[in-house]
């Protein structure tokens, strides 16, 4: 049999004759005519020589070029301290302050994205439809909950009741500078009596709700805070250590079903001020007051650490360190956001903000009543901010469906 092999190329671009050998005898194949080409066809045939020389090579410096531009994404900046922590995206000279006109605070932030986004949906959280008690074969009880769809309050309302929110503090006698604990889990009302705050120029303190009695009076007593807003469970912890607070004065409490009990204790055992979020929106209403808008170098928030390996740590942020967060996060991204920037970054984008909690997160969660459905499943979240805590649960809720179905789904699971 006689083999063909290529012997010699003139010219890479085909304009001389190609040269094969076939069997030891020398075959000469005439160039191909592109201009007859052109003329029948109207266009030039694709040359593979060329095709196969020059596409890689564009490929590979398209490559070249944007693993460059991703080495240049981040620049060190000298902003003082330990350096190698400050990085500015390199698309800009120096460090972003603002990314937006005329704003300077989180307050001016809040309040042009509420009229920018007015209609838009902002705040949104489930309906409970009704609370039941499950006996499981042990003998133990567990509360469930039937939840319903996400109920949603938009950028508009949330302006009017921040702005009541800030006029009913300082009915309360609540001053500029003075420092306000949130002592509550993430839900709507705990945005929005940040936000109130920020418009009054009061300081915000964050705390888990979930730290204990120790660490809690730490924090409080350390921050010399005078107000508190919390839920119902937290006003419970509050109560037993109300003797070792030195300078709360008033606590908040956000109305839920059961709490009726807790607010009767702190009246008849403290000497607090006890009122709810609910009333502090309506006085606010009735005497509405004009802003008291802060200054970018004023102090935004005190943000404590869970206190797990010790006694919490509060981390001091000015209200222009945090507006700069916001800024720099969305020039990466404008679409996300960084647990308190995060939530400032998101309505600054438009975005719609739905809370969810760990127990009632998936349609598998503790608190869910069987055949209900999980936040999750009802909310469908295109981002979902979460501790890892959190996201073990999703992966667990994950893992039993598939492991129930099993067969070929189960096998395609692990592999991926």
């Amino acid at each position: 049999m006689h083999q063909t092999r290529l012997v010699r190329i003139d010219q890479i671009c085909g304009f001389s004759s190609h040269c094969y050998e076939f069997g030891g005898r020398i075959a000469s194949i005439p160039a191909p005519d592109f201009a007859a080409a052109y003329e029948s066809s109207g266009r030039f045939p694709v040359n593979p020589y060329i095709v196969g020389i020059f596409v890689p090579l564009l490929v590979a410096s398209i490559m070249l070029r944007e693993s460059n531009d991703a080495k240049k994404r981040g620049l060190l900046v000298d902003a003082g301290g330990e350096p190698g922590y400050a990085v500015r995206n390199h698309r800009f000279a120096s460090p972003v302050e603002s990314l937006w006109e005329g704003v300077s605070t989180l307050a001016e932030l809040f309040e042009q994205s509420c009229k920018r986004f007015a209609c838009k949906p902002l705040l949104g959280s489930r309906e409970l439809i009704s609370r039941g008690t499950e006996v499981s074969q042990d003998g133990r009880s567990f509360e469930k909950l039937h939840l319903g769809n996400y109920q949603w309050i938009s950028y508009g309302e949330a302006f009017k009741a921040v702005c009541n929110i800030a006029s009913g503090l300082l009915q309360l006698g609540i001053k500029k500078n003075d420092r306000i604990a949130i002592f509550c889990e993430t839900r709507a009302e705990w945005f929005l009596a940040l936000q109130g705050c920020f418009r009054r120029n009061l300081t915000v303190v964050s705390v888990y709700a979930s730290m204990g009695e120790h660490a809690l009076c730490h924090s409080l007593n350390e921050t010399e805070v005078s107000t508190v807003i919390c839920g119902h469970k937290e006003l419970r912890k509050l109560i037993g250590i109300s003797g070792q607070l030195d300078t709360v004065k008033h606590v908040i409490y956000i109305a839920e079903d059961s709490i009726s009990t807790e607010v009767s204790q702190a009246k008849e055992n403290t000497s607090w001020m006890i009122t709810s979020f609910t009333e502090v929106e309506r006085m606010g209403m009735e005497k509405p007051v004009d802003a008291d808008l802060p200054i970018s170098s004023d102090l935004a928030v005190i943000m404590y650490t869970s206190g797990s390996t010790g006694l919490p740590k509060g981390v001091m942020m000015m209200r222009g360190n945090v507006l700069a967060t916001v800024s720099a996060v969305m020039t990466i991204s404008p679409s996300i956001g960084t647990k308190c920037p995060m939530q400032i970054a998101m309505d600054a984008a438009g975005i719609s903000i739905g809370y969810a909690s760990l127990l009632t997160l998936t349609d598998t969660s503790d608190k869910i009543k069987k055949g209900t459905k999980g936040d999750a499943s009802v909310l469908r979240p295109t981002l979902m901010a979460a501790v890892p805590a959190i996201l073990d649960r999703v992966r667990d809720a994950v893992r039993k469906k598939v492991d129930a179905k099993g067969g070929l789904l189960k096998k395609l699971f692990d592999v991926a």
